[in-house]
């Protein structure tokens, strides 16, 4: 029986990560920050939360990250733990970029000195290319503009150092925005959502907005991580996008969230103090690498992801 740790495991895609490799026979190992402030609700609504071992671990620490890898031994670890928030990165930049630097740098220092074989899946992040020439490709420029961005491009340096530098098996899976009903709701299409419920509900009389007329590459998550496997399945690390192959205006995301649920667009309110200080007004990627390399399939409209959203959360939601 093979071994993972996944750290962030109770975060949307460390949940649909953690089934996945649960239905593939792996003991998997979830590291946490604490047990008095662990949210298990994704991982009760997946049906797994007594297949997985939770381990209290802070990243944060070295010493702590080499016990763990020398107790259990994993046979691949995925970093998932971030803060990935590029609004709150705005607001905490040093704390956004200490803990998703240093993490990174913990987990690959410490598969350095045990000496391990494990296989390491670092998650980073469509928003390293900052406003580049589309559609956005594994040999685009890196071009940060946001604390956040910053700190998963440092760490996609990391990990390519180590993995040239020490010849580990380290790999970034470079994500595009992906939901599911999992999302946090501090992201905007859960955001869009659940206000909109509201709205239809009488609960809520608007949904206020920044700049909803940039572009962005959106998918479904539950398929995302698929891509995350299969990337430590293969014989030689390398790095991959994982994304639609397309974009669609936020406003359009409205607009069918709205239509779905018979809510009036004059409810729509446009807020400038939310408009960020620095923004990419379009970004999708070219997912033709991880389809021919991987064998990764995305053929998912977003429009039938939207609607599917819709309906989980109607199901799910609390009135």
């Amino acid at each position: 029986m093979k071994t993972a740790i996944i750290t962030g495991i109770t975060g949307q895609d460390g949940a649909y990560l953690a089934a996945l490799l649960c239905q593939k026979d792996y003991k998997v190992v979830g590291l946490i920050r604490s047990y008095h402030t662990i949210n298990r609700k994704g991982l009760k609504y997946l049906g797994i939360q007594d297949q997985v071992e939770l381990v209290e671990c802070d990243l944060a620490d070295l010493s702590q990250v080499m016990a763990t890898i020398k107790e259990y031994k994993p046979d691949e670890i995925y970093n998932l733990a971030a803060q990935s928030s590029v609004s709150l990165s705005f607001r905490q930049p040093i704390g956004t970029i200490q803990f998703n630097v240093v993490s990174v740098l913990n987990i690959l220092e410490a598969l350095r000195m045990l000496d391990s074989p494990a296989k390491f899946y670092q998650a980073s992040s469509s928003e390293v290319f900052g406003d580049s020439e589309l559609p956005i490709r594994e040999t685009t420029y890196i071009n940060p503009i946001s604390p956040y961005s910053i700190s998963k491009a440092s760490a996609h340096w990391i990990t390519k150092n180590y993995r040239e530098s020490y010849g580990l098996f380290g790999c970034s899976g470079f994500l595009f925005n992906h939901e599911s009903y999992l999302r946090s709701e501090n992201f905007f299409v859960k955001k869009v959502i659940l206000q909109a419920i509201k709205i239809k509900k009488g609960h809520a009389e608007t949904l206020e907005v920044g700049n909803i007329d940039i572009k962005r590459d959106f998918g479904w998550a539950p398929k995302y991580v698929e891509a995350m496997y299969l990337m430590l399945q293969q014989d030689t690390p390398e790095d991959y996008l994982i994304c639609s192959n397309r974009s669609v205006t936020l406003r359009s995301v409205i607009e069918c969230v709205f239509k779905e649920l018979d809510v009036s667009m004059d409810r729509l309110v446009i807020d400038e103090k939310l408009f960020r200080p620095t923004e990419i007004e379009d970004i999708y990627g070219d997912n033709s690498k991880s389809k021919k390399q991987l064998g990764w399939e995305y053929d998912l409209s977003f429009y039938d992801v939207l609607k599917t959203l819709i309906e989980e959360e109607l199901a799910n939601g609390k009135d």
